[in-house]
């Protein structure tokens, strides 16, 4: 990461990685959502969607903000068609609470290191221009005391507030954020379909999702993919990128 980078993402809670898929790999993942063969995660609808479980763009910013033994959660992908919506605002301590995994949900800073709970990567396959709805996030809600205080009609995008953003995005862009993050989903008003694929990572010792992985369902797995497919654990675990000798 630069340092501009880790300072917006301190700052603001989120973060836009430009360009990280191409075009080929943009059109060749909307050709297979296309065909309707998209049931359950994503990861395993084959090798393109494989192989952002440890994208090579993607891995430096995960092991920078929640450490060496960073591990996925969990994935899913989110389409919306013209007019429809999904959840409000919600996330941050105010969200961690009302769900129970408040422990899960989390922004430190020490030393000169960020460390992040449960953060996510949003692969973006579609345009989401200013205004199209999508994504929504309060910046520097991670850092917030009085999440609780913003009002319902704000939560459910029934009254604007300039607070309020809703950041543009280009397919082949990556969405970063930490669930500290207050954030939800504005309602879609643009005429393409929104399609958004959501990898999840976790600190190596924490978890949000008790549906662990099943490596067996998976087929030519590298090792370094298996290590971020681990179960949590809180003693000795394999780092994602083993450490060179000097």
């Amino acid at each position: 990461m630069t340092g501009e980078e880790k300072f917006k993402v301190d700052l603001e809670g989120y973060l836009v990685i430009k360009n990280v898929l191409t075009k080929d790999e943009v059109a060749e993942m909307n050709a297979f959502i296309d065909k309707g063969e998209t049931n359950g995660r994503p990861s395993l609808w084959g090798e393109p969607f494989k192989n952002l479980i440890d994208h090579p763009k993607i891995l430096p910013y995960l092991i920078e903000l929640l450490g060496p033994n960073v591990r996925l959660d969990h994935d899913y992908a989110l389409f919306m068609d013209t007019g429809g919506k999904r959840g409000g605002l919600h996330g941050g301590e105010d969200g961690g609470h009302a769900r129970g995994n408040v422990g899960d949900h989390w922004y430190k800073y020490r030393d000169g290191v960020m460390r992040n709970g449960l953060c996510v990567m949003t692969y973006n396959l579609a345009d989401a221009p200013e205004g199209a709805g999508g994504f929504a996030c309060i910046p520097a809600s991670h850092k917030s005391n009085f999440a609780p205080e913003i009002p319902r009609e704000v939560r459910s995008f029934e009254r604007a507030a300039h607070y309020v953003v809703q950041p543009p995005l280009e397919a082949g862009d990556v969405l970063f954020f930490t669930e500290a993050l207050i954030h939800g989903t504005m309602p879609w008003t643009a005429t393409h379909q929104r399609r958004a694929l959501l990898y999840k990572y976790s600190p190596g010792h924490s978890a949000w999702s008790g549906n662990y992985y099943d490596i067996s369902q998976y087929t030519d797995l590298t090792e370094q993919q298996i290590r971020m497919l681990l179960p949590p654990s809180i003693g000795r675990r394999p780092r994602v990128v083993e450490q060179r000798e000097n």
